[in-house]
């Protein structure tokens, strides 16, 4: 039995490469290789990630086609719903009609960026592109990472938006007045807009706590200064060592001392968001907050509920 050729052992390859090597239409239906998509191949043992489905997406695409929308998120850093279907987008006039592909047909000129050796829209147009897609509690925490990771920055956003005609920048002005710098993950932004939607004061993101004497205590991700209250998402709190956990239980001690109320939410919490929004505000009420109670509309409901 002929060896699978070198070039083609560890990633995706369409029919006519492997005619190229010396594979026949007959061999690809062998044991040794699948299909992943109609005339798109791997040896069948080989480990797929989603970085080599995107690969074998853009053999079945035109030459000119880009990873966009969802799919260019992700190779920014940022995983939001399913990996499928992928999004690709191109200048030609060329339709693909797969279940697992959406191809996006554009006018406006298209600007390759490189990740993982893989064409894609860069991170303002991919804000932009997502917000046909997303909500806008999703297009927030895509731009907040985009920021945090150093894609891009606030004012270039801005800039970028200011400046857009393209579908979804409407929608993704809009969701640009409720991001932030400094915010640290995708969980920090759902609890920031959770309050912020349920009409709660809004908390200043990863600020640094210090004590009487000006010592640094602990950096926190969203805080009250006003009423010294603290709101922390601890999504790995389970997985963490007992050192780890020891740590943290004396962080949180020290600022209990300095008079801080520190409010923890979990990963098992997030379905039940609502009971976190009247924690906070509780906190808050005991430290002198005398603003409105919380309101959780419909919107509010469908969006974190």
């Amino acid at each position: 039995m002929k060896p699978i050729p070198a070039p083609l052992y560890d990633r995706p390859f369409t029919s006519t490469e492997a005619a190229r090597h010396g594979l026949s239409a007959r061999g690809l239906r062998g044991r040794r290789f699948r299909a992943l998509f109609r005339g798109v191949h791997v040896r069948a043992d080989l480990a797929m990630t989603w970085v080599l489905w995107v690969r074998a997406g853009l053999l079945v695409m035109p030459e000119d086609a880009l990873a966009s929308h969802l799919t260019a998120l992700r190779l920014w850093g940022l995983a939001l719903r399913s990996p499928l279907p992928l999004h690709f987008s191109t200048n030609t006039t060329r339709a693909v009609v797969r279940d697992e592909i959406r191809l996006h047909r554009r006018r406006g000129r298209l600007h390759a960026y490189v990740r993982d050796r893989i064409a894609c829209t860069g991170p303002d147009r991919t804000y932009v592109d997502c917000a046909t897609v997303l909500s806008l509690v999703e297009l927030v925490q895509a731009a907040d990472h985009l920021l945090h990771a150093g894609h891009t920055t606030l004012a270039g956003l801005r800039s970028y938006l200011d400046g857009c005609h393209l579908h979804g920048v409407v929608r993704a002005r809009r969701a640009f007045t409720l991001v932030r710098e400094r915010v640290e993950s995708p969980m920090e932004s759902l609890v920031r807009l959770a309050l912020v939607f349920a009409r709660l004061p809004e908390p200043e993101c990863n600020r640094d706590i210090t004590d009487g004497a000006g010592g640094f205590v602990a950096r926190c991700d969203l805080v009250y200064a006003r009423w010294h209250v603290v709101v922390e998402y601890d999504g790995v709190w389970h997985e963490r060592s007992p050192e780890q956990r020891a740590y943290d239980r004396t962080r949180r001690e020290r600022l209990e001392r300095l008079g801080w109320t520190v409010i923890v939410v979990l990963a098992d919490d997030l379905p039940t968001m609502e009971r976190v929004v009247w924690r906070v505000y509780g906190a808050l009420r005991d430290r002198g907050y005398d603003g409105p109670r919380p309101h959780l509309n419909a919107m509010w409901l469908r969006w974190f509920g």
